[in-house]
């Protein structure tokens, strides 16, 4: 097959793939909120942020008890699918800001017709440099704004922070990757993390075949598989703020958090690397699930460590 076949049949399956509806009836925004009662404190508006590929969309949460520390966050989907309102975006949103985080959630357009990399990647640095200039989230404190994101938010958020380097003015406080996707092409498992993920159903897993399918659509080219602003596993990391990565524990894409975190450490950046146990890719898009809540606490609890003690993490 040709360079421009493979391409063409990726992108085709990504548009089916970005077709798929979710059949939940619980998940909107209005359905969250009735579901959620005690987050409604939290003060939610929507914002359009100028980017160079024309208007993105962000949404910012502010807390009720503001602690001073706040987070851009990234949704996952693919690079293909997701949006402000998913409950990976939205509802885990609302659940940090309750808990004194101030959360300015982006969303990016997506990999399909004739947009693909860097449009998405400069679309997440856009709404960062937006976010870290003092707009949106006014009760942050200089120097305790976060940046993170989940599955291929992950990666956008681990890309945008290669990109910043460690300018004091615009580099994150520390990176939050939950669950990321961070390599052209996954590493191999560990013993542990291969059993859990051999117990998930076939269209649970993310074999080999789709992983290529999905970032050669968001590349565009195969010479893109092998471009570090692309797949920031290969990048230049010795930069990068503190990271904490949060893997699900039965998760094809597990090996790709635990090898960037291998990674990170050996070059001296303070890494934390977890799984959380009983879960599959992309738990935090499931409301109030005891594995998602528990996560969100740990990602909390991590912004208000380094926020507090940053001596510590460095």
């Amino acid at each position: 097959m040709s360079e421009r076949d493979e391409i063409d049949a990726a992108m085709a399956r990504a548009r089916m793939f970005s077709e798929m509806v979710d059949p939940r009836p619980d998940v909107d925004p209005a359905s969250i909120a009735e579901r959620f009662p005690e987050l409604s404190d939290v003060v939610v508006a929507d914002h359009q942020i100028e980017g160079p590929h024309g208007t993105v969309l962000a949404r910012s949460y502010l807390s009720p008890n503001p602690s001073g520390s706040g987070l851009v966050w990234v949704h996952g989907g693919g690079f293909l699918r997701g949006n402000l309102d998913m409950p990976e975006s939205h509802w885990v949103s609302l659940e940090l800001a309750s808990r004194g985080v101030d959360v300015l959630a982006l969303d990016y357009q997506k990999a399909l017709g004739e947009v693909h990399h860097p449009t998405l990647s400069d679309e997440v640095l856009a709404g960062w440099l937006a976010a870290s200039s003092g707009g949106f989230l006014p009760t942050v404190t200089p120097g305790r704004l976060h940046l993170g994101g989940a599955s291929a938010g992950g990666n956008l958020s681990a890309a945008v922070a290669i990109r910043l380097g460690d300018s004091a003015d615009t580099s994150p406080a520390s990176l939050i990757l939950v669950y990321p996707a961070l390599h052209a092409v996954l590493p191999e498992l560990t013993p542990s993390a291969a059993l859990a993920a051999a117990e998930l159903p076939e269209h649970e897993r993310f074999p080999p075949d789709m992983i290529r399918v999905i970032n050669l659509n968001y590349t565009r080219s195969i010479s893109g598989l092998s471009d570090p602003s692309a797949f920031p596993a290969d990048g230049n990391v010795t930069r990068l703020p503190p990271t904490l990565i949060v893997n699900a524990e039965a998760d094809d894409l597990r090996c790709s958090g635990e090898a960037f975190g291998s990674k990170l450490n050996s070059v001296g950046i303070h890494v934390v690397v977890d799984f959380e146990p009983g879960t599959r890719h992309g738990y935090l898009d499931v409301p109030g699930l005891t594995e998602a809540v528990r996560t969100i606490d740990h990602i909390a609890g991590w912004i208000a460590q380094t926020d507090n003690h940053p001596r510590s993490f460095r």
